[in-house]
């Protein structure tokens, strides 16, 4: 079993991460930032707050809640869930205790504005080549930016298509393939470097603004692999 840490996981993608991982099997830890969130799912704080919401009805699952720094002490594998703008103060806060982990960007760096959802540029190329370059002692992978938190929070509905996962490190990008093969139905697909992550955040708003028009929950498939 790997224990996951999930940081920023209470909003719904790291929600229901944190669940289709706990039901791959996975020991799932969702992080938080701030004191009050250690302890089992039952505690207090946000991340025992969103645990304990997921267990209602499934108790079995190993699914707790802590504070960022509690969450990733012990976690074979970390998975940023903050929003874009609290990418580069989480990951500098963090990044003496994630020196030599797998950690995965899930960042999708994306604003609404004008009735619509945008793709936000990023000096660096990518939410997951600026993750890399501030977590120099960490192997950094880059994976799930398109999945639907409702999809995933919606245990009882199988996923759909393929996660496109980049790293520059090759052991990286096929333990993070395995996660994501882990859940059923998923495809993971090899998708290169690091500087291809760019073009996989950028297709979040795409299919935002997809669903929106056309009232849909769309997902990614590549034809022809």
């Amino acid at each position: 079993m790997t224990r996951i840490a999930i940081v920023g996981g209470t909003g719904p993608e790291g929600r229901g991460l944190a669940l289709r991982l706990a039901m791959a099997g996975h020991e799932v830890v969702i992080g938080s930032p701030g004191a009050g969130g250690a302890g089992a799912a039952g505690g207090g704080g946000p991340a025992a707050g969103a645990a304990s919401g997921l267990l209602e009805g499934r108790d079995a699952l190993p699914i707790s809640g802590a504070a960022n720094a509690d969450a990733v002490s012990d976690a074979d594998v970390v998975l940023l869930a903050v929003p874009f703008e609290g990418l580069r103060p989480t990951a500098e806060s963090l990044r003496d205790a994630l020196a030599g982990r797998l950690v995965v960007s899930i960042v999708a760096p994306v604003e609404f504005a004008d009735g619509q959802m945008h793709a936000v540029s990023v000096p660096e190329g990518s939410a997951g080549e600026l993750t890399r370059d501030l977590l120099p002692d960490s192997r950094v992978a880059a994976a799930f930016q398109n999945m639907s938190a409702r999809d995933l929070l919606r245990a009882q509905h199988p996923l759909e298509g393929d996660v496109a996962v980049t790293a520059d490190d090759d052991s990286a990008r096929r333990e993070t393939m395995a996660l994501a093969e882990a859940m059923p139905s998923l495809r993971a697909v090899d998708a290169g470097p690091l500087s291809n992550s760019r073009y996989v955040e950028e297709l979040t708003a795409l299919l935002v603004n997809l669903n929106r028009i056309h009232k849909a929950h769309s997902t990614i498939r590549f034809l022809g692999l």
